[in-house]
């Protein structure tokens, strides 16, 4: 879901990814990358050559994913007070 909204704002490169604020270790990120290429969600192709690297986009089946990413963010804004722009109250705020 992380590299997916991340491509959804824009992130294209591994470094992009790699640099989120999760902090999503390497190696998970190559394979979770692998399989979403896999399952045609995402597809790759060479930015540069030596060494080898790669700019990822979303496929339309990855696009189609959109709207469920909007409800889930939007869910996330109803029901986690603490993920919008103010912070959680505390027991001592009450």
């Amino acid at each position: 879901m992380l590299i997916i909204r991340d491509l959804l704002l824009g992130a294209s490169r591994f470094s992009e990814f790699a640099g989120s604020p999760e902090g999503i270790p390497t190696n998970i990120l190559s394979s979770r990358l692998r399989m979403m290429e896999e399952q045609g969600l995402v597809a790759k192709s060479v930015y540069q050559s030596k060494p080898q690297r790669f700019d990822y986009h979303l496929t339309d089946k990855g696009k189609a994913l959109l709207p469920v990413m909007r409800a889930l963010k939007n869910w996330g804004m109803d029901w986690l007070p603490h993920r919008s722009a103010d912070p959680p109250a505390t027991p001592r705020d009450r």
